[in-house]
C-alpha cells in the first residue's frame, strides 16, 4: 500500500511535469481539499510560506486553474481535477506545437546550409558494425531499397528484415548467390560476377562487399566481408547518392539482361 506521503510526492511530480512549480502544485492540491479558502487558510493547509501564497495564487489564476471571489478577505477555489488537467494538457500541446514549428524552421535552415557546405561521409569499421548500420537504414526505409551485395552481407537476419520491410517498401536485390530465405515481395536478381584473374585470388574477399541505397536518400557502400577488415562508407549527401545511384543503375541494367 502506497503511503500518503508517497502519494503526495507522486502527484506533485506529475503536476510539475504538467508545468506547475512545487509551490503551485501544493496550493492547487490544498484548494482541492476545501470548497474555498483565504490566503491565510491556504498557507495553513499547504505549508507554502505565507509570503509566497499571494504570488502563487496570481500565477494559478493566470494559468486558469483557480477562481477568486472578491469578498473580504478574498476567497479562492480550485477548478476540478478534470478541468485543471485538461487546461494544463492544452497548454502543453500548444507549447509543443509552437516548439515543433520553431525547431522545424531551425532544422530546415540546417538542411539548406548542409546542401551548400562540404559533404559528410562517415566510416564504419568491422562487419558486425556494418551489419548494424545496414539494419538501421533498412529499418528506416519508407519507399524503396536497392542492393548489390555479396551473399555474406545478406545474413539470414538481414534477409528476414528485408522481407518484413518489403510490405511497405519496394526492394530490389542483385547478388551472385541466394542461399535460401523467403524472397517474399522482393525482386532478387542472381547474377554471377565475371571471373577474377587468378593472380587476384588473394584479394577476392577484400573486394567483396556491396551497396545499399535507401529511398534515394542514403547510401552504404561496403568493401570486404572479413570480421575485422571490412569497411563501409555511409552518406546522405546529394553527390554521394547520385554517384552510387548511377553505378547501381549500370549494374542493374547488366544483371537484368537475360543470359
Amino acid at each position: 500500500m502506497r503511503s500518503s506521503s508517497q502519494g503526495s510526492a507522486k502527484v506533485i511530480d506529475c503536476l510539475k511535469s504538467l508545468g506547475l512549480t512545487k509551490y503551485e502544485a501544493l496550493v492547487y492540491i490544498a484548494l482541492l481539499k476545501v470548497v474555498s479558502a483565504t490566503a491565510s487558510e491556504i498557507h495553513e493547509i499547504s505549508t507554502v510560506p505565507r509570503a509566497s501564497v499571494y504570488p502563487i495564487l496570481d500565477q494559478l489564476q493566470e494559468k486558469k486553474l483557480i477562481s477568486v471571489a472578491h469578498s473580504t478577505p478574498k476567497r479562492f477555489a480550485a477548478l476540478s481535477p478534470e478541468e485543471g488537467v485538461a487546461i494544463m494538457m492544452t497548454r502543453i500541446e500548444r507549447d509543443a506545437a509552437d516548439a515543433r514549428e520553431i525547431l522545424s524552421a531551425i532544422h530546415r535552415e540546417r538542411i539548406i546550409h548542409d546542401q551548400s557546405s562540404e559533404e559528410l561521409i562517415w566510416n564504419v569499421y568491422g562487419i558486425e558494425n556494418i551489419r548494424r548500420k545496414l539494419t538501421d537504414i533498412i529499418t528506416a526505409a519508407r519507399h524503396d531499397i536497392r542492393i548489390i551485395a555479396h551473399p555474406q552481407i545478406l545474413s539470414p537476419e538481414i534477409k528476414d528484415l528485408l522481407n518484413a520491410v518489403s510490405e511497405r517498401a519496394d526492394i530490389e536485390i542483385i547478388t551472385h548467390q541466394w542461399d535460401g530465405g523467403n524472397k517474399g515481395k522482393m525482386r532478387v536478381y542472381i547474377k554471377k560476377h565475371p571471373e577474377i584473374p587468378r593472380e587476384l585470388d588473394k584479394v577476392k574477399d577484400m573486394m567483396a562487399g556491396g551497396i545499399c541505397i535507401v529511398d534515394n536518400r542514403s547510401v552504404l557502400v561496403i568493401l570486404g566481408t572479413g570480421k575485422e577488415d571490412a569497411v563501409a562508407l555511409f552518406s546522405e549527401t546529394e553527390g554521394f547518392v547520385r554517384f552510387f545511384s548511377r553505378y547501381y543503375n549500370l549494374i542493374a541494367d547488366w544483371a537484368k539482361k537475360p543470359e
